[in-house]
């Protein structure tokens, strides 16, 4: 290969790793304002289990799944019922919110901890 296909090829993986990191950046507050918004502490914490599991718990349920990300926005917005850490269930609140990219983002927030 000559040095400007070379030059050329590594310019361009530089480009893709740059922009898939920068689409898989966090909001962080804005996460943890939706979740607080929504009243999600009141059944889950980071890393505590209270009447539902803590994110922390929830993420390595789903962590190296390709479909986590899809699973956990579902549990947000479709309100099936749950099982609690008590053994009883519960309809899951909804999420209050059709933006997608807010959901996206609450789920990559949660599925990130």
């Amino acid at each position: 290969m000559s040095g400007l296909l070379v030059a050329a090829l590594a310019l361009g993986t530089i480009a893709v790793s740059l922009s898939l990191t920068a689409s898989a950046v966090i909001d962080d507050s804005a996460a943890h304002s939706l979740a607080k918004t929504n009243d999600c502490f009141k059944c889950h914490a980071i890393d505590k289990t209270k009447k539902g599991p803590s994110y922390k718990k929830i993420a390595a349920k789903y962590k190296g799944k390709p479909d986590g990300e899809e699973k956990a926005i579902r549990n947000m917005t479709c309100g099936n019922k749950v099982k609690l850490e008590d053994g009883t269930e519960e309809d899951h609140k909804i999420i209050d919110t059709k933006d997608p990219n807010e959901l996206k983002n609450l789920a990559q927030w949660i599925l990130s901890r």
